[in-house]
């Protein structure tokens, strides 16, 4: 099983980003997605969710109307487009793949994102 982060790096306030992450290994179409966000001296943070089939997301307060989680189950990656971005958005972003009902959970190694002028 594989989760690779790519597409962190350092972007000015306002900026955007797209990170995607790709799977292998496991039948990503079954699993749920998931971004969370570690930010030093802080507890890791769900940021985003989408559904198995992609039909439904839901997003924490402090990103809504700025972040889109996405997938493509044909490409068997997730995405999530950050604009507007923010100081406070400096983190690490991880992905995680999920089947709760089986209590399944992967882990990407997370790509850092900083925002900063």
């Amino acid at each position: 099983v594989r989760l690779v982060e790519s597409g962190g790096g350092l972007v000015q306030p306002g900026g955007s980003l797209r990170l995607s992450c790709a799977a292998s290994g496991f039948t990503f179409s079954s699993h749920i997605m998931r971004w969370f966000r570690q930010a030093p001296g802080k507890e890791r943070e769900l940021v985003a969710f989408i559904s198995s089939g992609g039909g439904t997301t839901n997003y924490v307060d402090s990103v809504k109307g700025r972040f889109t989680i996405s997938r493509d189950n044909a490409k068997n990656t997730v995405y999530l487009q950050m604009n507007s971005l923010k100081p406070e958005d400096t983190a690490v972003y991880y992905c995680n793949a999920a089947r709760t009902s089986y209590g399944v959970s992967y882990w990407g190694q997370g790509t850092q994102v900083t925002v900063s002028s």
